[in-house]
């Protein structure tokens, strides 16, 4: 491959056929979503954890605090997310996909150790709100690098093999509480979540940058180079996707998410991310206390949350293999509101076993779809603000995120029934799903 066909090999977006598609070696594109995979296991991992503790820290009455209280610190974590969302994610379009990735793993993993520790609840609020930092920035990242290492028309399928690592982190955090929580105590479960820092060194050496960035730099020796050492042809410069040849800037990157065509677009992510993930922050973080409530031992409360995400895992693959092939659009509106009916009749006393299968519907209509919503983003805007994009919408889909862990602490201390509860929680399924509903629709192989 010479340089001339690698600059070349592009068309315009404005075509009616997209752009060429991608000539990647398998071997790259497996080697990227596994590294990407892994950080978000660690990630989902880190983020599931309090949920699965939280029963035993009201328990042992960790620092004196109410549920409201506990509700509230967990919240921290999410705050650090916001902030990480939204700057990291943009600081992500700026200088790299590769540097920014494994200074948020590095971050997360080291605060993970540091809450493990904690003597007091202030200390561990600070150390939450840090590692979300790194844990905001880790999304936009690692969804940048899957979708511009997938061959176009599989990059929902891809992200969604990528993104079950967070569902299956969140498996995983559930099978140790069972086996380790009580013999070990939350703090233990707390240190196995540093250990992903020992892959970084790993991680260094074996994660490319990514091409489609070096282009929307105009970096184009470094790219043609890093596509001949990597084997890879046909690759189209994103910087055509609507956009001049000059050299993007911070905030030519916010600024497309505002421009007239974009803005109508932009907002309406931003509410549906907002109710996607108080759903899922509120379901992650309260769910064992409510089947608790309901009359569930803590070993069959944290079994749902096990199947929650199982079901989330495996349900983003079917998701993203439906989303290539009839449209992310339409997949994420009937999941969302698959969600929001599993939910609102977890209010009504069933048997065991219907009882599960509605968690797992609800698994996978929260946790699997919002996954699909990433990746949805991801391919709606261009390469040049991708992360800033998506990072930008899940910031403030963060604000989802806190609210839904103090709502559900905010209804159970206010002693309201338990229906009151998962009719709120599927009321914002709802209304993610009427907000993807009026996105306006745009081909999802150009981005």
């Amino acid at each position: 491959m010479n340089h001339a066909n690698t600059s070349t090999a592009t068309i315009e977006i404005g075509s009616k056929h997209g752009p060429l598609p991608n000539d990647i070696p398998r071997p790259v594109t497996f080697r990227v979503i596994a590294i990407c995979l892994f950080v978000i296991l660690a990630e989902g991992y880190d983020i599931g954890i309090y949920g699965v503790v939280l029963p035993a820290m009201l328990e042992a009455k960790t620092w004196g605090l109410s549920p409201l209280q506990l509700g509230v610190l967990g919240s921290y974590a999410l705050f650090g997310m916001l902030l990480g969302a939204m700057l990291v994610g943009t600081v992500c379009d700026m200088v790299g996909r590769k540097k920014t990735l494994l200074v948020c793993l590095s971050v997360f993993s080291v605060t993970m150790a540091l809450a493990s520790i904690a003597q007091t609840a202030e200390q561990f609020a600070l150390y939450r709100f840090i590692g979300g930092l790194g844990l905001g920035g880790i999304i936009p990242t690692a969804s940048a690098l899957t979708i511009e290492f997938s061959p176009v028309r599989r990059r929902s399928f891809s992200y969604a093999v990528m993104f079950s690592g967070y569902s299956l982190g969140g498996v995983v955090v559930a099978l140790l509480s069972l086996t380790l929580l009580k013999e070990h105590g939350w703090r233990f479960l707390f240190l196995i979540g540093a250990l992903p820092l020992l892959a970084v060194p790993v991680i260094a050496y074996l994660l490319p940058e990514s091409i489609d960035f070096l282009r929307s730099k105009q970096r184009h020796q470094e790219a043609d180079a890093l596509a001949i050492r990597l084997g890879i042809t046909g690759t189209p410069t994103p910087a055509t996707h609507g956009a001049s040849h000059k050299k993007a800037s911070i905030w030519s990157s916010i600024s497309m998410l505002f421009n007239r065509h974009n803005i109508r677009a932009t907002l309406l992510f931003w509410v549906a991310f907002f109710m996607g993930l108080l759903l899922i922050y509120g379901l992650n973080t309260w769910l064992p206390q409510m089947m608790r409530k309901a009359g569930y031992l803590l070993g069959s409360s944290l079994s749902l949350m096990l199947v929650l995400n199982l079901t989330a895992a495996s349900g983003a693959l079917i998701a993203g293999a439906a989303a290539d092939r009839w449209g992310s659009h339409r997949v994420i509106v009937f999941s969302y509101l698959l969600a929001a009916a599993s939910v609102a009749m977890l209010s009504i006393k069933s048997s065991e076993l219907l009882t599960y299968v509605l968690v797992g519907i609800a698994g996978f209509g929260s946790i699997s779809t919002t996954l699909i919503m990433n990746a949805y983003i991801s391919k709606y805007f261009p390469a040049s603000a991708r992360a800033t994009a998506l990072g930008w919408a899940l910031g403030f889909g963060r604000l989802g995120a806190i609210t839904g862990p103090i709502l559900g602490g905010f209804l159970l201390s206010s002693n309201m029934s338990l229906a009151t509860c998962f009719y709120t929680f599927a009321l914002a399924g709802l209304l993610a799903a009427l907000a993807v509903f009026l996105i306006p629709k745009r081909d999802e192989g150009i981005a």
